[in-house]
């Protein structure tokens, strides 16, 4: 598996419109735009810092996984996503060295980027997104 950056972390909100302003305002950094992934139940805002970004992520559903985080957990760092060359290896090759996955075949997510995630149970309770984009 080819590990290139660390893509983004993923930070649960309870309000991307509450938020934001910290990121730009407060740190400067540009607003690159929000997106609905009605499948997983959340929208997603992203803010550029150098090769990777910051993900805010805001339920869209009271049964939500970031609902959930955020009855459980609060606000904060939700998962940290590792850009891969190819996701499907990836997956292959974690599962072949007994790490415990969510998801054995990627999902799209934001942006259109091939996604899946490792169980914390197998990564000392730390949510892992691998992601691969084409551009």
């Amino acid at each position: 598996m080819k590990v290139l950056k660390i893509d983004h972390l993923g930070i649960a909100v309870s309000s991307i419109d509450e938020r934001k302003n910290f990121w730009t305002e407060t740190l400067g950094l540009s607003f690159a735009g929000a997106e609905t992934v009605q499948e997983q139940k959340v929208t997603t805002a992203f803010f550029p810092v150098g090769e990777s970004e910051i993900e805010l992520l805001e339920s869209t559903a009271p049964d939500g996984p970031i609902a959930k985080y955020l009855e459980k957990r609060g606000e904060g760092i939700q998962h940290v996503a590792f850009r891969v060359e190819n996701i499907e290896a990836a997956l292959e090759e974690l599962k072949a060295k007994g790490i415990k996955l969510i998801d054995e075949k990627p999902r799209i997510g934001a942006g259109g980027a091939k996604i899946a995630f490792l169980h914390p149970k197998a990564t000392n309770g730390i949510l892992v997104e691998l992601c691969q984009r084409d551009n």
